[in-house]
């Protein structure tokens, strides 16, 4: 059962101002040049945009099952030490000069708040990997990366830090005791 679900989507006026910024940077590109090819970097800066913030905004938060699923990764309840809810400073502080370069983060520039997930036994999450180019030669092969998982926190960007963390909280004894979450 889902206790707390969230799609970290990107904000109407980010899209907004890409808007914009995409139709100066177009109409700078285009000047001079035929309505065609005017119109091919139209869409084409556009499409970028689109592409670009579509996939800032599709991973998702969820606590449900037994674990906490950030993006790609999962993280058991049962293996989860201290949680807490974090501000904008102490968020921007652990991202920056304080944060562990182990650590495991889901944070996206628009999200200035955060839950900070402390991993008490390490081994309890699993990522899936992902896809790297690279150049040999020249050939260009795709390579399985799969990222470590031991990571000493989890810091997971949200719109309501308070409420996941409650989520988390609560899902947890019924984890570490076996049993399915109750919401």
């Amino acid at each position: 059962m889902r206790v707390y679900h969230e799609r970290l989507s990107v904000p109407f006026g980010w899209w907004l101002l890409g808007l914009v910024t995409i139709l100066l940077l177009a109409t700078e590109l285009a000047a001079g040049f035929s309505w065609p090819v005017a119109i091919a970097v139209y869409v084409g800066l556009t499409g970028g945009l689109v592409l670009m913030l579509l996939n800032w905004g599709r991973p998702m938060v969820e606590v449900g099952g037994g674990e906490l699923r950030a993006g790609a990764a999962r993280l058991q309840l049962a293996a989860a030490g201290v949680v807490r809810a974090l501000d904008e400073a102490q968020t921007r502080s652990l991202r920056g000069p304080r944060g562990d370069p182990a650590a495991f983060l889901v944070i996206r520039p628009y999200l200035r708040r955060a839950v900070y997930v402390e991993v008490a036994h390490p081994g309890a999450e699993s990522r899936r990997g992902h896809r790297r180019l690279r150049l040999h030669g020249f050939r260009l092969r795709a390579e399985v990366v799969s990222p470590p998982a031991d990571s000493p926190y989890w810091l997971v960007s949200t719109r309501h830090p308070a409420e996941l963390a409650a989520a988390i909280e609560g899902a947890r004894p019924a984890a570490r005791a076996g049993g399915a979450t109750m919401g």
